[in-house]
């Protein structure tokens, strides 16, 4: 197995960390493209209105806040922390501003908003999964942010299992939506997005601790993996680019559950172990 690499000399790439070796936080209201900035205004109106005091904080995630995001292709990615546990109404509430927006604003295509309560974001559980993600990978929109509460956080193997180490519980929930889903290209592209992006991630946590570094782009995550796995670095590649522009042939989806999908469960088990289990 090959050593973790070291820390970046000054000057050099920093590989997402800042100068102490934690993984710095990724995106600012600053980098929204001006474009999306009308969709931002937008957001912090609707979520005002829906939730009022029930609020605690909010977050944007994803491309739009990191800058990247591509006009009419980018999806507006929200995380709301409630003082309280979500309830159906809460969903009901989010789902509605969710549709809401995307008909208003051709910028964006679609948008999911993940609802937790405050409790679960700071409990011991998730420190290293939905902690992590809120402290590092959300920027803060609304209300108290609830990275304060949390520690700083380093790319090694608990962070790595953690986040990405219970892979085989969605492989199998992944057969059952693909055999639920229409037998079209235009059903099946969903499909093939997000499990493109989730098998990228996977694969680029699994080698994150030896290349100690953090990225959110897929392609350089990719690129990452393959470094460490050469025999499997094209399957990686071709599903970063699908996890950009994903098509819907249905052999990507029966390649990811049949053969990339158990082959990542059973090196991260090796490498990482498995995730601690949720309730």
């Amino acid at each position: 197995m090959a050593e973790t690499a070291p820390l970046p000399a000054e000057g050099q790439p920093s590989r997402g960390l800042d100068a102490q070796g934690f993984i710095a936080r990724e995106g600012s209201l600053g980098r929204v493209p001006p474009a999306f900035r009308p969709v931002v205004a937008a957001v912090r109106d609707r979520l005002l209105d829906a939730f009022g005091a029930r609020l605690h904080s909010a977050y944007l995630y994803g491309s739009i806040p990191r800058g990247t995001a591509r006009v009419g292709r980018s999806d507006l990615d929200l995380l709301i922390a409630l003082r309280a546990e979500p309830t159906d109404a809460d969903r009901a509430d989010a789902r509605t501003i969710d549709e809401t927006l995307d008909k208003e604003f051709p910028q964006i295509d679609g948008g999911g908003t993940l609802l937790v309560s405050q409790e679960q974001a700071l409990s011991d559980l998730e420190r290293y999964d939905l902690g992590w993600f809120i402290a590092c990978l959300c920027t803060p929109l609304l209300g108290d942010d609830l990275a304060e509460y949390l520690p700083r956080y380093r790319p090694d193997s608990l962070l790595a299992r953690e986040t990405n180490g219970d892979l085989a519980l969605f492989l199998a929930r992944w057969r059952e939506r693909i055999a639920a889903t229409a037998d079209t290209d235009e059903a099946r592209r969903p499909l093939v997005r997000f499990m493109s992006r989730h098998l990228v991630r996977t694969g680029f946590t699994l080698v994150m601790p030896r290349w100690n570094g953090w990225t959110s782009d897929l392609r350089e995550m990719a690129e990452v993996f393959g470094a460490y796995y050469p025999e499997r670095a094209d399957q990686m590649r071709s599903a970063a680019v699908l996890g950009y522009e994903p098509s819907g042939d249905p052999a990507a989806l029966r390649s990811y559950v049949d053969d990339l999908g158990p082959w990542l469960t059973g090196e991260y088990a090796r490498v990482h172990g498995v995730k601690a289990p949720r309730p």
